[in-house]
């Protein structure tokens, strides 16, 4: 049976308010370090309850759109609020955790090897992947691609064949964590520091120091703004 007529999902009240302050952006022409207006005075203006408006704003900070500093408003940090769609947030917030869980339990185990097994051409491989992701922080990006880079190198590094596979079965999710993580404000140069961190133990051969900076690393990947946000709230 077809389900083309299946109930339609309600849109939240949250996410008709995201709507509007994407329409206000677009025709006010803000860019990025321009402020939104307080939240009390959205709330008045659109009509809606603070809490309504406090989700969505929580929902930009999700997405890395705005940063909200604590006693001085919000600001963008892009030029526009171009919002994923929140279904989409709410599948992603629920396997983070388990992709998460995969991660550390893999990538624990192949800085291990890579100090073990690891050749001239693998420590290489990983500091040029480093000098991409400072030279992407230096330009006012967030290192994805040399942080990509670097996890690939120490996973070639281990040598192991069946681990690597299984590294490439959940690249796409690998992916979307990475790219939650280093969203995170101040977040990529802490990354890097702690990919720095990884290199020094694997470069010594000691396999354990290598686990353990690797496990400091994805327990901080762990820690994002999506994983607090309850899409409950403020409908």
């Amino acid at each position: 049976m077809t389900d083309a007529l299946r109930p339609m999902a309600k849109q939240r009240l949250y996410e008709q308010v995201l709507d509007r302050l994407r329409h206000y952006v677009n025709e006010g022409g803000l860019k990025a370090g321009d402020r939104l207006p307080p939240e009390r005075d959205l709330a008045q203006r659109l009509g809606v309850s603070r809490a309504s408006v406090k989700q969505a704003i929580v929902v930009l900070e999700v997405q890395g759109l705005v940063e909200a500093r604590h006693g001085g408003g919000t600001y963008l940090v892009r030029d526009s609020l171009d919002v994923e769609p929140v279904e989409k947030l709410v599948e992603r917030r629920r396997r983070l955790p388990d992709v998460l869980d995969a991660r550390e339990a893999l990538e624990t185990k192949l800085a291990e090897l890579a100090a073990e097994r690891r050749t001239e051409d693998d420590l290489t491989a990983m500091r040029q992947a480093l000098a991409h992701m400072a030279e992407e922080i230096e330009h006012g990006r967030p290192g994805v691609d040399g942080d990509r880079l670097f996890h690939a190198a120490v996973t070639a590094a281990a040598h192991s064949s069946i681990l690597a596979e299984f590294m490439r079965s959940i690249s796409d999710q690998i992916a979307e964590s990475r790219t939650e993580s280093l969203r995170q404000p101040g977040r990529p140069t802490r990354s890097y520091a702690q990919h720095e961190a990884i290199l020094d133990a694997i470069t010594d051969r000691r396999p354990a120091a290598a686990a353990a900076a690797m496990r400091r690393h994805v327990r901080t990947v762990a820690k994002v703004r999506l994983l607090d946000w309850d899409p409950g709230e403020g409908a």
